[in-house]
């Protein structure tokens, strides 16, 4: 069933991608992966998966050591400063950097352990409470303050749009991180680029690419409601 709805996703994409003119490679999908069993994920990687989001550091802690090596974790959810150094060397981005403390810890420990570890700066493009991010106008001045960070680079930026109804709803904010990613790249800071978006989940990920999502971020469509019972 599982990979049955990885297929659905993938044929989601290409449409998506179609309708874009955009090639197919383009677009990274992210099995988002919280809350569930190895299992679950192992089944999602033998169908051809490699990239898996989790939202906590103790998941991808508690995985890790029981999936294949070659899966490339990424970061999704809010990372406390004090548990950077138990995921340092296991993440292939880190997406939700939302402050210059943050960034800074990454680096004394990416430094401690010989890596260059590649961010993504997390915007609150709709000003939302409930979420983390930093404000639109206030990134620039984030990047800039980010990119004298040795062991830091700045890949691009990363948003969670809001919970709407209609997808189409959030189109002009996955438009607004588009064009705010453009800004920034004219810049031509050091140590920064702007090649990847990360934007678009289960519910609006078609649009997101659309509006030139790098990185969809899905969970529910491919693994099914999360059950977080246990947590």
């Amino acid at each position: 069933m599982l990979k049955d709805n990885l297929k659905e996703v993938e044929n989601n994409i290409v449409l998506a991608c179609k309708k874009a003119n955009r090639e197919r490679s383009s677009v990274k999908l992210i099995a988002v992966s919280k809350t569930k069993p190895v299992e679950m994920l192992q089944e999602i990687y033998d169908a051809g998966s490699r990239d898996f989001g989790e939202n906590k550091v103790q998941e991808i802690v508690a995985k890790r050591d029981e999936l294949p090596s070659d899966i490339n974790w990424h970061m999704i959810g809010h990372l406390q400063r004090n548990k950077v150094k138990y995921i340092i060397n296991d993440v292939a981005l880190i997406h939700s950097v939302d402050s210059y403390r943050l960034a800074e810890e990454i680096n004394i420990q990416a430094k401690k352990n010989n890596r260059i570890v590649p961010i993504l700066i997390e915007v609150n493009i709709a000003e939302e409470q409930s979420k983390f991010g930093v404000r639109a106008e206030e990134t620039l001045q984030l990047v800039e303050e980010i990119a004298t960070l040795e062991n830091v680079r700045i890949k691009g930026l990363m948003t969670i749009a809001p919970m709407v109804d209609d997808p189409e709803d959030n189109r002009e904010w996955f438009r607004k991180v588009r064009q705010l990613s453009v800004d920034i790249d004219s810049k031509n800071i050091d140590n920064v680029d702007m090649n990847e978006l990360s934007m678009g989940m289960t519910g609006d990920y078609m649009v997101a690419i659309e509006e030139g999502a790098t990185m969809v971020r899905v969970g529910t469509a491919i693994f099914g409601e999360r059950n977080y019972s246990k947590n």
